[in-house]
This record gives C-alpha cells, structure tokens and sequence, in this order.
C-alpha cells in the first residue's frame, strides 16, 4: 500500500519551493519560555530558609530569608514535599506544579538578594486548582515582603 500524496502547490509544480509562510503557518506557535529560575540545592540554603520568615496557605508553605550582601545575585528558590504528601509520583507531580506556579508568580514579585523555599501541603498541592495555587503564592510572598 502507498501512502496518500500531498496535494502539490502550483508554484511547486513549476520548481519554485513554496514558501516558508505558507507551509507554517497553521502549525502552532512554542510557548515563549521565560527565563529559568536559580534553583537552592544546598541543605544548608533550605536550613537557612528554614529560619527565616515563613508564610502558610491552602496549598503551601512558603519561607523566604533575604540573604548577606554579595552572597548571590537574583531571587533563587527550592521545592519540597515531605513523604506525608505521598510517594514520589505524588511528591514529583506536587513540585512539579509548584515549579511551574514559581515561573508564573516570581519573576513579578520576588526581589532580589532573597531565598524562598516553597513546601508542598498533603492532598493539596497537586490537587489545587492552578489559578489559585498562582494567588496563594502571590499572596504568601507579598506577606513575607511585608
């Protein structure tokens, strides 16, 4: 059996390679990526979050410490979820959205020279509708600003 043939542009009937415009331009866009986020990997950094402000909503905990002078440059933040939010599909799936949910919120509102630990909540966090896991971040980082 011989696959179906593509119907042929007149202009590519004549030798000219139709144009880029025109092949393209029913396929969809790619998502404009923004910027990646600077990731705390260090225990250390968390520990350091740890004892600094901290903020709690429906969906998460969030803890942000400003950090010394001439100690990094940007906002940098960490995820993570205990094992009482599940087992590590759950746990993956929670930070995951609570990554995506930091693209959208922090690049308007976190401030430079400042750490924040997002903490995943049981049964929440991957369960939350997006729109407001987005505003509880939102609300929780305008609280740790003050």
């Amino acid at each position: 059996m011989t696959p179906p043939k593509a119907p042929q542009d007149s202009s590519a009937a004549a030798g000219n390679k139709p144009s880029a415009v025109s092949v393209c331009a029913d396929t969809p866009q790619p998502r404009v990526k923004s910027a990646p986020l600077v990731v705390l990997s260090k225990r250390s950094e968390f520990l350091a979050a740890a004892r600094a402000r901290r903020q709690g909503t429906k969906s998460m905990m969030v803890q942000g410490r400003q950090r010394k002078e001439g100690e990094a440059e940007g906002f940098r933040v960490g995820f993570t979820c205990s094992k009482k939010v599940g087992n590590a599909v759950a746990r993956n799936r929670a930070k995951r959205r609570l990554r995506e949910a930091a693209r959208h919120v922090l690049p308007g509102l976190g401030r430079d020279g400042w750490d924040y630990v997002l903490i995943g909540r049981a049964l929440v966090t991957a369960n939350r509708d997006f729109e407001d896991l987005k505003r509880d971040l939102a609300y929780a980082v305008k609280k740790i600003h003050g």
